[in-house]
């Protein structure tokens, strides 16, 4: 799914009326939109306050408010202006709102608000407000009622629903607040994110606030962007498709967890069963003998491959010679490297060699990221060496700001000015895959492309979150990387932020071990990113409200929310 700027969005709205999808139809299925999520997914009764601008971002609530009414909700829209101010297919809207409330004036109330007073009047006894004030194409800051009307909401009980974005955003902006702007409790835009909606936190105070995608009819051809900016979770569908009913562990992965050292048995124990709750066929974990049977102790399913060390306690480079390498190497299909692997001794050395000398698919992280410090240059010379022999190769990277600090000698405060600019150039420039951990971690391809993540919690600020996703996305490469590295890595990076929203909504976010969201992947993979209604879930969960989120309770929550897919 494509990210698209505010500019973008008005080419596709335009693209699709020129194909004959009028303005006035795109309102009316996005009001509709609005109002089917409101009335499914926002609670019961009580008054429903539309709070409307002029323009069309007030149309497609007036639409909203129109829908609610009929489904036998009492409803008040309060106009931020006079009837005479509103044009174009907003004034359609409008009239057809007029029109309902001249039949059920009771049920249908209409204000025009044009001071502090009577705009407070209007949102008193609302338990839902819905805001179609300003949409995508506002540029803040909020002025005159609008600016009064954020004050009144930010002091209210009241539910919040935003269209399109809460009014004061700037549809482009790439932070994560925008302060000034109206609180929202969800939000609902239409046939593709902004930049807005995947980078900012739209629904501040609520952890799993929803943002929602509607489709409205944009025809797929009509969207249409420049940034080369997408959302990782599109990628989640390739590991939806069910096995082959003649599958067999061979044809599932065989992933290499090269970590672990002294102290340290815990990261690669973690990694490794990461790698099989995501699927892998076979896992072996290669670890320092001194650690083999603490982290055999750990799955009875997982494979132990023996290092030597150094007395040092680093790794003994001679295990990189053959037939050592070839012995540790057969039958692997995808190498995860670096968990709790330590810097002690020959051990940097040992990994830059066996990233020179083997080809396989790789994921680095942590202390195996550390030893190309101030030396990417190495990355890239083993990318080119392999394309010249005609064997493309496979790295990914998965460092947090620190670790990308370290590696290239700059500040994280360097790093993190322009994730997304960094991001990109780098994973250009050495012919990587670079998965930058932190709030939206971004997963920057060698071409350019830079996909943006939306799933995951703080509970996840937790020893061990990185290393389960090394295992993850050596699992996903292992299997769907002959497919596609992009979608797989993508997938990856989704499913492991997804399965600790799943954790965290089972416990308190401070109790969150790695191994809890390890143990919830199963409900990642379960879950469709679209729902039985149709909105495509950007952020938040169906299960924010749900009664019981624990043990079995997913199960009849999640079908009722029509969450399972076919299997």
């Amino acid at each position: 799914m494509k990210i698209l700027t505010a500019q973008e969005m008005g080419a596709a709205d335009q693209r699709s009326v020129e194909a004959g999808v009028s303005g006035p139809t795109l309102m009316q299925h996005a009001g509709t939109a609005v109002a089917r999520f409101c009335e499914r997914r926002m609670g019961g009764g009580g008054l429903v306050v539309v709070l409307a601008g002029k323009g069309n971002n007030g149309g497609d609530g007036m639409v909203a408010a129109l829908r609610l009414a009929e489904a036998g909700r009492r409803v008040r829209v309060a106009l931020l202006g006079q009837v005479g101010d509103v044009k174009g297919d907003a004034a359609f809207a409008l009239a057809a709102y007029l029109r309902r409330r001249d039949e059920d004036p009771e049920g249908s109330e209409f204000l025009e608000v044009t001071a502090a007073e009577p705009l407070q009047r209007a949102l008193e006894g609302a338990s839902l407000v819905i805001d179609a004030v300003v949409g995508t194409g506002f540029k803040p800051p909020l002025r005159g009622l609008a600016e009064v009307a954020q004050r009144m909401l930010q002091a209210s009980g009241a539910e919040v629903v935003a269209v399109d974005l809460p009014s004061g955003w700037d549809a482009d902006s790439v932070e994560m607040r925008a302060p000034g702007a109206f609180r929202a409790d969800a939000v609902v835009t239409f046939a593709a994110p902004k930049l807005a909606h995947v980078f900012g936190h739209l629904t501040e105070g609520k952890t799993f606030g929803p943002v929602v995608v509607a489709p409205i009819g944009t025809s797929p051809d009509a969207i249409q962007s420049s940034n080369r900016l997408d959302w990782t979770g599109s990628a989640k569908a390739i590991a939806e498709k069910p096995r082959a009913i003649d599958g067999n562990k061979g044809r599932m992965g065989h992933v290499l967890l090269v970590g672990g050292a002294f102290g340290k048995a815990g990261a690669p124990s973690m990694a490794s069963v990461a790698a099989l709750r995501a699927g892998a066929g076979l896992v072996t974990a290669a670890v320092p003998r001194e650690i083999v049977s603490m982290v055999a102790s750990v799955a009875p399913e997982l494979m132990l491959s023996p290092l030597a060390t150094e007395g040092s306690g680093g790794l003994a480079l001679e295990t990189l010679e053959e037939p050592a390498l070839a012995s540790l190497l057969k039958g692997i299909s995808v190498v995860g490297m670096g968990p709790g692997l330590g810097q002690e001794g020959a051990t940097p050395e040992w990994v830059r060699r066996f990233v020179e000398r083997v080809t396989l698919p790789m994921v680095i992280d942590a202390d195996a990221l550390n030893a190309f410090s101030g030396q990417t240059k190495l990355l890239k010379s083993a990318v080119q060496t392999a394309a010249a022999k005609g064997k493309p190769r496979t790295i990914v990277l998965t460092p947090h700001p620190g670790e990308m600090a370290r590696l290239v000698g700059k500040t994280v405060g360097e790093i993190e000015a322009d994730r997304v600019g960094f991001a990109r150039s780098f994973a250009l420039e050495h012919g990587v895959t670079l998965v930058l951990k932190g709030w939206r971690t971004l997963v920057a391809h060698p071409d350019g492309s830079v996909a943006v993540n939306t799933s995951g919690n703080p509970s996840m600020a937790k020893g061990g979150s990185g290393d389960a996703l090394t295992g993850i996305v050596a699992a996903m490469l292992g299997q769907y990387g002959v497919e596609s590295v992009v979608r797989a890595v993508e997938a990856a990076v989704f499913l492991h932020g997804l399965a600790g929203d799943f954790a965290c909504l089972a416990r308190d976010e401070h109790t969150v071990l790695a191994m809890d969201t390890v143990g919830h992947l199963w409900q990642a993979f379960r879950t469709r990113v679209t729902d039985a209604e149709g909105f495509t879930w950007i952020a938040g969960t169906a299960l924010a409200n749900a009664d019981t989120v624990a043990g079995a309770g997913f199960t009849g929550t999640l079908a009722r929310a029509g969450f399972w897919g076919e299997r």
